[in-house]
């Protein structure tokens, strides 16, 4: 048994934990970062990436089916799913490759191994301890299901048995109409797929403003998704050709499998931090605003945490983000402490969904709605995105007489303005001050500048 010191151990190899080793082995740092599978975790692997590949495979089948429409002959002749497993693979296997290169280059030691907490800030992996002078928390999160409803892999899937399935399910529901269902939804049905999402909440999305969730829901009926919304899961049971879905009311639903896509939850369970005194609620580490647990020398950051104010949005680039803020801590830099909603979100769908800051509803009750005005800009006028032939809006929230609250935006590759967005709420833009900025020709992203036009109360290309 061999123990080992250094200036910080990290628990976790995914977007939060190589992002702390990265940024703490470039400010002088002796780093572990301790991996149980491969670094990059869940996003790389798991999640994000192999998704956003299969969205893209998606994307490509919808233009061969629609190229009449631009005056392009092509022959659909189907999805391949070998084929496309072999893109998806290559993106990941590039991206690990270059990140497993960053990490050796700084030489950070990686530790492949299950651990556990053995110690206030050490880690245990099989027989070897590894004790730092401080120590990160990055385990991660885990797919949910519901009481009741095992995953089995073959019927009843999550998202990481969605991302290998060998074939293009005829049918599908999709339990859950957040991001991750979403996603699988649009990607199935540009492969094919007929699709039915089950949503508890009122709206798809749920947690986007009201008029985005309502664009995409239009979008989604035009290409012939179903979906159920308000609609109480009761249970599921096996059939000849599939699975069959009971819904309140007497309601059931058949298709080939059942994609379980009701959210993500922390990777805690006997890992031993309680016994080490980091408080827990929920399966989630609670953190403070530089994410500092209960335990003296004990952060944690991305997935696996929880702030106070539960504002705190399980994405990758949280991740990156905390993990930068806590090495810059520990190396006595000045940080400034991560503003949640000024991070950007974005649904990766056909059409995508992205936003930044307040939703009208949360601007609202922060500001009063008298004291907020909005203004929504519909792409029908934006030249680019007639020529991608796509739908959406951008819609901007803002204090009367104040800077730019909220950024909300429709349409397919509206993820790429969603940064700019960002930097308009974060610096706390005036509308007036965004409406002086010239954005180029033909772009979607004159749409943010029309939009900021219109609510400096000089429309341009707007009607009435």
């Amino acid at each position: 048994m061999a123990d080992n010191r250094c200036d910080l151990v990290i628990l976790g190899g995914g977007s939060g934990g190589y992002a702390t080793a990265l940024r703490a082995a470039e400010l002088g740092k002796s780093v572990v970062l301790v991996e149980k599978d491969k670094v990059g975790g869940t996003c790389l692997h798991r999640g994000c990436i192999p998704t956003k590949a299969l969205l893209h495979a998606g994307e490509i089948a919808d233009q061969a089916r629609e190229s009449a429409a631009f005056g392009v002959k092509t022959t659909f002749e189907g999805i391949d799913m070998p084929g496309v497993h072999k893109y998806k693979d290559s993106v990941i296997a590039k991206n690990h490759k270059g990140l497993t290169g960053l990490i050796k280059g700084r030489g950070i030691g990686v530790v492949e191994g299950e651990g556990r907490l053995a110690g206030p800030r050490t880690v245990q992996v099989g027989a070897d301890t590894y004790t730092g002078t401080n120590l990160v928390l990055a385990t991660g999160s885990y797919s949910r299901t519901l009481p009741g409803l095992d995953l089995d892999g073959d019927r009843v899937i999550a998202s990481e048995h969605a991302l290998q399935l060998d074939r293009v399910p005829a049918t599908a529901i999709v339990l859950g109409g957040g991001v991750i269902g979403c996603e699988f939804a649009s990607a199935w049905t540009s492969f094919g797929s007929k699709v039915t999402i089950v949503e508890a909440l009122p709206h798809l999305v749920p947690l986007e403003d009201g008029a985005s969730s309502k664009l995409l829901e239009r979008e989604f009926r035009r290409r012939g998704i179903r979906f159920k919304l308000g609609a109480r899961f009761e249970r599921a049971e096996s059939t000849d050709d599939g699975i069959r879905a009971h819904l309140g009311g007497g309601e059931t639903l058949d298709a080939e499998l059942l994609l379980v896509a009701v959210g993500r939850g922390p990777v805690s369970a006997g890992l031993g931090y309680e016994d080490q005194g980091v408080r827990v609620e929920r399966g989630f580490v609670t953190v403070d605003e530089y994410c500092r647990t209960s335990a003296g020398g004990v952060y944690a950051v991305g997935d696996l945490v929880i702030t106070s104010d539960g504002a705190h949005p399980p994405l990758a680039h949280v991740g990156f983000a905390e993990g930068i803020l806590v090495a810059e801590h520990l190396a006595g830099l000045p940080v400034v402490p991560i503003d949640y909603p000024g991070v950007p979100r974005i649904t990766y769908s056909h059409p995508e969904v992205a936003s930044v800051g307040y939703t009208e509803t949360q601007a609202a009750d922060q500001y009063g709605p008298d004291n907020i005005t909005t203004v929504t800009y519909d792409l029908s006028g934006n030249g680019r995105s007639a020529i991608l032939s796509t739908k959406g809006a951008v819609k901007v929230i803002a204090a009367k007489d104040g800077p730019v609250l909220g950024v909300h935006i429709v349409g397919d590759r509206v993820g790429e303005l969603i940064a700019e967005a960002q930097l308009i709420y974060n610096w706390e833009a005036l509308p007036a001050e965004v409406a002086r900025l010239i954005h180029p020709h033909p772009t979607q992203s004159e749409a943010i500048g029309e939009a900021h036009l219109l609510l400096a109360g000089k429309p341009l290309h707007v009607h009435g």
